[in-house]
């Protein structure tokens, strides 16, 4: 990855202290969506990778997984299919619940959103505890698609995310 390239993005992504809670140091994407060349800038460090690995679909986990997921999806030529809250898709969906540090959550995809044998890419903002991304792509593989990787713009190293996502590969552009 160009180093200048990923420079612009660090440069770009906000340091919130205290938010959502005291002690939380928010990272805070909305400066890198706003600026077109730090944008532009993530969704081709995010899609390089991948341009030459016959990937049939990216699938992006609500809701910055599709800021993120449908551009990059776009330069690769492929589909793009939505993970959502419960409740938020019109056809009928499949569900993996999945556990937070103060409570649980779901996911769900549209029933024939993806087939026996495809290969997708996972594509969300951030990586943190790994609760979201492990759901989806345990949703993927029990609907039979091959989870070729995870990429994400951030990973918080601290929390440890990554070892929850094993043995399903992660790539991340930047991390704190």
């Amino acid at each position: 990855m160009p180093t200048n390239q990923i420079q612009l993005i660090r440069d770009c992504i906000r340091n919130v202290p205290d938010f959502p809670k005291p002690g939380i140091q928010f990272k805070d994407i909305t400066p890198v969506l706003s600026n077109p060349a730090a944008f532009n800038a993530a969704i081709e460090v995010l899609a390089a990778p991948y341009k030459n690995s016959n990937i049939d679909l990216v699938v992006g986990i609500e809701a910055r997984g599709f800021i993120f997921g449908t551009p990059v999806a776009r330069l690769l030529g492929v589909g793009f299919v939505p993970i959502r809250k419960p409740g938020k898709l019109p056809w009928k969906t499949r569900s993996a619940s999945y556990e937070l540090e103060y409570g649980s959550d779901a996911l769900e995809i549209h029933a024939d959103a993806v087939a026996k044998g495809q290969r997708v890419l996972v594509v969300d903002d951030l990586l943190a505890t790994g609760g979201t991304a492990r759901a989806a792509c345990d949703l993927l593989e029990e609907m039979g698609a091959n989870v070729v990787e995870i990429a994400v713009l951030i990973e918080l190293e601290s929390l440890e995310g990554r070892g929850k996502l094993a043995p399903f590969r992660t790539r991340s552009v930047l991390t704190f």
